[in-house]
């Protein structure tokens, strides 16, 4: 805990809307979505401004005491949990809209505006913000930006990388800086702003963010299809991508369909049972990218790889479908499951699918498993979920024995062990096998450089 001094400098810095010691605030703002990891926090600081982000920083080098950055807490990996006495700096009263600029077709906002905020924004000036996944209502663009996050659209719109033009930062020297200013092209050197963005919050806080918003899709159409195997569901992708640009190709087991049906009162797509399901959308905004779905889908229907199909004939029922994979996760986090958050290149999917699924049913076979991702992308997620009966201990235990076979087959195809989720604390001991220790050992350089103190984040991403 920290010493009466440390909570009077923060008190008088922050007010008493900016400072929270209680012991429902620690256990709130001291955890993710991740159910590993008590959380153990000293305070909680809610910064309104970058300057006081700032003197929090300074303060933290000075009296030697670690900070947690917090956004929306909705990561998985671990990388928002305070469990050593550490000041959690949460950006939710940052959370204004500061300008929007029509001609550049971009948004100025604060780290602590939530997603779902800015694709609304968007929406109303008839533009679009193409990155959105499940917590799209809870998280914030900070963590977004931190994490790298990905989503349902990356197939077609990338990563959040690919939306922001420009960003203000503390670095863990409490060095304000201000990157790339907004601008589509710049080649002055190195591109800072890319350092931090994916960094977990270990180089600096995020304060502001410019994100460039496009061109609002016409007619979404979702289509959802049974499929009879693993292999088949690449061959889907590889007909439809023959004639459409779709901007989701998500896949799902049958189990996940179970839980979310049965959770969630939610009705099946279709009375054909089907081992998986692959949920594609597009931009149906001609007649003739209709006929190329449909004529696309009957080609898969007479090959066989394809059992049955739905598409949506309105938004309405667009929205109903995604539900359908959209829940998946909500819907089986009330059963604690261990997560992987695999991903490959696209062409490997396949044979890297069928070869996880071999380990899976030999060393997971007293557990349930759950399939789903965006396998459009390469990203699969694995979900084991935890008996009634086994405390939670054991349970991560077992996960954790069969990591290194899982982790050592994505690594002899050069993939993640973390597609989108992040390091934090729950993958950090197996950062090695996706990076080279020359890589971690320039990762170590630059914490160094921007972080002395290693104040940031501490044990998250590196050891």
């Amino acid at each position: 805990m920290f010493n009466p001094d440390i909570l009077n400098q923060l008190h008088n810095l922050l007010g008493d809307e900016g400072l929270r010691t209680d012991a429902a605030s620690l256990q709130t703002y001291g955890r993710d979505w991740t159910k590993i990891y008590e959380p153990a926090p000293s305070a909680i600081a809610l910064p309104h401004s970058t300057g006081q982000v700032q003197a929090i920083v300074q303060l933290a080098n000075q009296a030697g005491f670690k900070i947690v950055p917090s956004g929306g807490r909705t990561g998985l990996s671990g990388g928002a949990v305070a469990a050593q006495g550490e000041l959690v700096v949460s950006l939710e009263r940052m959370n204004k809209i500061i300008e929007f600029n029509a001609q550049d077709r971009s948004i100025t906002c604060e780290a602590g505006v939530i997603t779902a905020q800015i694709q609304q924004y968007a929406a109303e000036q008839n533009l679009f913000y193409p990155v959105d996944f499940a917590s799209a209502g809870s998280s914030q663009i900070g963590g977004n930006i931190a994490t790298n996050a990905g989503g349902i659209k990356v197939i077609r719109y990338g990563l959040t990388r690919q939306q922001v033009l420009g960003l203000e930062l503390v670095t863990g020297k409490a060095e304000l800086l201000k990157l790339n200013h907004g601008l589509v092209k710049n080649a002055t050197g190195y591109d800072l702003r890319h350092l931090f963005i994916g960094s977990e919050g270990t180089l600096g806080i995020i304060t502001q963010a410019t994100l460039q918003l496009i061109r609002a899709p016409e007619n979404l159409t979702v289509l959802v299809l049974g499929v009879p195997e693993f292999a088949a569901l690449m061959q889907v992708l590889t007909r439809f991508q023959a004639s459409l640009d779709l901007s989701a190709f998500e896949f799902f087991s049958d189990r996940a369909l179970h839980y979310v049906v049965h959770d969630k009162g939610l009705p099946k797509p279709f009375d054909t049972p089907t081992p998986y399901y692959a949920l594609l959308e597009f931009e149906n905004d001609s007649a003739g990218r209709e006929q190329a779905a449909l004529q696309a889908f009957q080609d898969c229907l007479e090959q066989g790889i394809i059992l049955d199909g739905v598409m949506s004939q309105h938004q309405t029922q667009a929205k109903a479908l995604w539900r359908l994979r959209e829940m998946i996760s909500e819907t089986i986090s009330v059963y604690t499951p261990y997560k992987n958050d695999l991903s490959v290149r696209v062409s490997q999917v396949a044979e890297f699918l069928q070869a996880v699924d071999q380990i899976v049913a030999e060393r997971y076979a007293a557990f349930e498993v759950i399939w789903y991702g965006h396998i459009g992308d390469g990203n699969l997620h694995l979900n084991i979920l935890k008996p009634a009966h086994m405390e939670k201990a054991e349970f991560f235990e077992h996960c954790t024995a069969v990591n290194e076979q899982v982790f050592a087959l994505t690594k002899s195809l050069n993939g993640s062990i973390s597609a989108e989720h992040g390091v934090g604390l729950l993958k950090r001991d197996y950062l090695p096998y996706s990076r080279s220790p020359e890589e971690i050992a320039y990762m170590r350089a630059l914490k160094a450089l921007f972080d002395p103190n290693q104040i940031l984040n501490p044990g998250k991403l590196l050891n």
